[in-house]
């Protein structure tokens, strides 16, 4: 038996910086490492699906690395529409897994006795998400590599619609492909993602995808005017996840932490 966490849409602006301002980014964040070094279980290692940082920036890279560098687990990253993968990568000179296949950043963590794959959804300048013919083809290899181990994908794009109108626009294109291959492939324990800033389930190709909470800001249920993005304070969070193996397998829970503000909403452009 071992626990891991999942954090995502973190945002991270520079001081004063429109994420900064509107949302507290950073001290959100700087709240949720707290909160899981805190952990009476604390968690084997952390997850972050995406969407690190606000726009891309070496500075805001630099926040993002003092704040993640504060966890007393090892953590793993993945790039979301918001992020930018060469300045991510020299942002964390330590994590060589970033190098990817093809460039995209995609690896496996071998570790523990549930494998965990991690897929790179992104699209540069998009808003969107893909996983193109050469992300899948990569993906059908590892699944094809160990059949019998319990596994769990980890991506930041959710492969499914959640009734979001503005954020269902802007999710991952051709789902179609992915729902095959895993449907191929029964070990897929579970799907992981971030992008929707609230926790969601919805049954996916016969296993079950989820999306964890925003550490800072979530996405209201209540749109906009004219379908515009609504943005909510409603408490920050993250995922933890308990793998206990065997019938029972991965038990996911949410986990509030802490900092939040009464709840107001904000419309944005997306």
């Amino acid at each position: 038996m071992f626990n891991f966490a999942q954090i995502s849409d973190c945002h991270i602006s520079e001081p004063h910086g429109m994420a900064d301002r509107m949302y507290q980014t950073a001290r959100h964040l700087r709240r949720a490492v707290a909160h899981l070094n805190g952990l009476a279980q604390p968690p084997d290692f952390v997850l972050c699906t995406g969407d690190l940082v606000d726009s891309g920036g070496s500075g805001e890279y630099a926040i993002l690395a003092d704040l993640l560098g504060q966890l007393a687990a090892p953590f793993y990253l993945l790039p979301g529409n918001h992020d930018d993968r060469d300045a991510m990568r020299l942002a964390f000179p330590e994590h060589g897994y970033l190098a990817g296949p093809e460039g995209f950043m995609q690896y496996t963590i071998e570790d523990w006795p549930l494998r965990l794959i991690a897929l790179d959804t992104l699209v540069p300048g998009q808003s969107g998400g893909q996983l193109c013919e050469i992300r899948l083809k990569w993906l059908d290899e590892k699944l094809s590599e160990q059949p019998d181990r319990p596994t769990v994908l980890f991506m930041h794009h959710p492969p499914f619609r959640a009734g979001l109108v503005k954020m269902d626009k802007v999710g991952l294109e051709d789902r179609t492909g992915l729902a095959d291959l895993v449907r191929r492939h029964g070990q897929v324990e579970a799907i992981l993602a971030g992008h929707l800033h609230r926790f969601i389930t919805r049954r996916f190709a016969g296993t079950v995808a989820m999306t964890a909470p925003g550490t800072a800001h979530q996405i209201a249920l209540e749109p906009g005017p004219e379908e515009r993005l609504s943005l909510t304070m409603e408490p920050p969070g993250c995922l933890l996840h308990l793998w206990l193996g065997g019938e029972d397998g991965l038990v996911s829970h949410v986990s509030y932490t802490g900092g939040c503000y009464p709840v107001h909403t904000v419309f944005a452009d997306g």
